[in-house]
């Protein structure tokens, strides 16, 4: 664990943040030459290197459903800012620590911590508006501005260090480890991570505004972070740490406090509306809450004659500030931080499973320790009270399959993909349960199931690997092939995909489009191969061959 906070702490604020500097910045500043250093591809391109990166050292949390949540949370709050066309990003990590941090190209990252932490997704939404706001203000980049040009090739040397220091595969490694993060935090002035005051206020001050765009409740952000103070003062913030990195990096103060609630209330009471009752003896003058616009209660769909008119809309998905997800997210999160599918049990033995989501995690913690019989119950219980909720059906369907019954599970996965198709936590679910089975025909069905993500999620590095174990088991090797390269490439080992590519091409039964397409693939990766290799960046696996 030691380790994977040490390795977390380079590459995602090294990296990340290279960085917002600790110098008083006054915004904005009309005729910045910010942009001009990096264009929005090259932010991007910075961005998907540290993504690529977590996700090869195995930081990132990907599951179809919470990536779908935190997907849906942030676009919604991103849409609402400032700049509604700025692209970004969201991904979340298995680290257990209280922190988010923004990057170049509107990566925003969230630790499981925070999600774990927070008692309310408005709470998850207003620290996501604040690192939202430090993109659309281009505090990182102004950071990046005010630091030497030649920190970025300091940055990839000094991933090329941590990568050789883990291949090492010596009782040394750690040390070398943390003297390559040590000496690489030192040229890159480790102290400019830390954002400037008058950066963090305007965070808040914009985020604010976000979030009640957003029709999120605008003192969730006092709220949070008056937590946070409370955890700073008493130096113990949870099982995983004393000190939560969020308030490293955001520190958190009265004054800062008192502005964020003082924000929430002038935006409250432009939420409402003076009223004056006068009698003959009093006036009273109170404040009402404007009411939110919401649809009649109908049972027969939608009047509107633009829409279909069987189509049934939920007021709730148009007046509810959250997704009305975020406790089945908490538990599932829960349960996939956890260092091993037993300590997650154990974990709910001592927090109980006193809610519906609680028990749903329990569900899930039981399936992934290889309990499913204890699960099933559980699961057709609550699905009996929520009829077509897609995370409860999901892992039933896994539950089923896992215990052996496999054409309830079928059944139940063919029907969520006939009421939603190309869903993608349909299909990932599915292909993974028929994978499992190792056999050709399931193996051909997971590719039929597969294929129409490729359309929009072709830079999936999940589906690429569930397509690839797909074609395996069907006997397609060379379209397993590909996908195992690719799958290598967006997890951040481009020399690995360009080995297994070129050792492909020389396959004697590849046809004509399949060689076009390999080396159409070589031709795209090689100069980033050749970039990473004149910055001293070398795969630590093929360095032991």
């Amino acid at each position: 664990m030691r380790r994977i906070a040490l390795l977390t702490a380079a590459v995602t604020l090294a990296l990340g943040s290279v960085c917002a500097s600790a110098q008083e910045n006054k915004l904005p500043d009309i005729g910045s030459s910010a942009a001009e250093l990096l264009t929005p591809a090259k932010q991007r391109e910075y961005g998907s290197m540290m993504l690529a990166q977590l996700r090869h050292y195995d930081y990132l949390l990907e599951d179809p459903l919470i990536d779908s949540w935190l997907d849906t949370l942030g676009t919604r709050l991103a849409a609402n800012s400032d700049k509604p066309r700025q692209p970004f990003t969201f991904f979340m990590l298995r680290e257990r620590q209280i922190n988010a941090f923004a990057t170049l190209g509107g990566y925003i990252g969230v630790n499981s911590g925070l999600v774990l932490t927070a008692e309310k997704e408005d709470e998850v939404a207003a620290v996501i508006s604040h690192e939202i706001a430090h993109v659309t203000q281009q505090h990182v980049l102004r950071g990046v501005e005010r630091a030497q040009r030649d920190q970025l090739p300091i940055l990839l040397a000094m991933l090329g260090a941590i990568v050789a220091a883990q291949g090492a595969g010596s009782n040394s490694t750690d040390d070398a480890t943390m003297a390559a993060i040590t000496s690489g935090l030192g040229l890159m002035q480790q102290r400019q991570i830390n954002y400037t005051r008058s950066n963090e206020s305007e965070a808040d001050r914009i985020g604010i505004q976000t979030l009640y765009r957003s029709n999120y409740d605008t003192s969730a952000m006092a709220g949070f972070f008056g937590r946070m103070q409370v955890v700073s003062r008493s130096n113990a913030a949870n099982w995983y740490g004393e000190t939560p990195d969020y308030l490293m990096t955001h520190p958190v103060t009265t004054t800062r406090i008192s502005e964020a609630k003082e924000r929430a209330e002038q935006i409250a009471n432009k939420n409402s509306v003076t009223a004056v009752t006068a009698t003959p003896t009093e006036t009273r003058v109170e404040r009402i809450p404007k009411v939110p616009f919401s649809l009649p209660d109908t049972a027969t769909g939608t009047d509107n004659p633009l829409l279909p008119s069987g189509l049934k809309i939920s007021d709730q998905a148009l007046t509810a500030g959250g997704t009305g997800l975020f406790d089945y997210a908490r538990e599932r999160i829960r349960v996939f931080s956890a260092n091993s599918p037993r300590e997650a049990v154990r974990e709910y033995e001592k927090l109980g499973a006193n809610t519906e989501a609680q028990r749903y995690g329990l569900a899930l913690a039981r399936m992934r320790n290889n309990q499913s019989g204890a699960a099933i119950p559980a699961l057709t219980e609550l699905l009996a009270k929520h009829p077509g909720q897609l995370w409860l059906s999901l892992a039933l369907g896994e539950a089923e399959a896992q215990s052996g019954k496999n054409a309830a599970a079928d059944a139940r996965f063919e029907a969520l993909l006939r009421q939603t198709p190309n869903n993608r936590a349909i299909a990932l679910s599915y292909a993974k349960v028929l994978t499992d089975r190792s056999t050709a025909a399931a193996g051909q069905r997971a590719q039929a199931v597969l294929r129409p993500l490729f359309g929009n999620h072709s830079d999936d590095p999940l589906l690429q690997q569930t397509f690839a174990r797909a074609c395996e088991i069907a006997g397609d090797s060379i379209r397993a092939g590909e996908a195992y390269a690719e799958a290598a490439y967006l997890r951040g080992r481009p020399e690995q995909a360009l080995v297994q590519l070129n050792t492909l091409k020389r396959k004697p039964d590849l046809d004509y489009y399949a060689r076009a397409r390999i080396e159409a693939r070589i031709a795209a990766i090689t100069p980033t191969v050749l970039e990473l290799k004149r910055q001293g960046v070398r795969d630590e696996d093929l360095r032991r061959q």
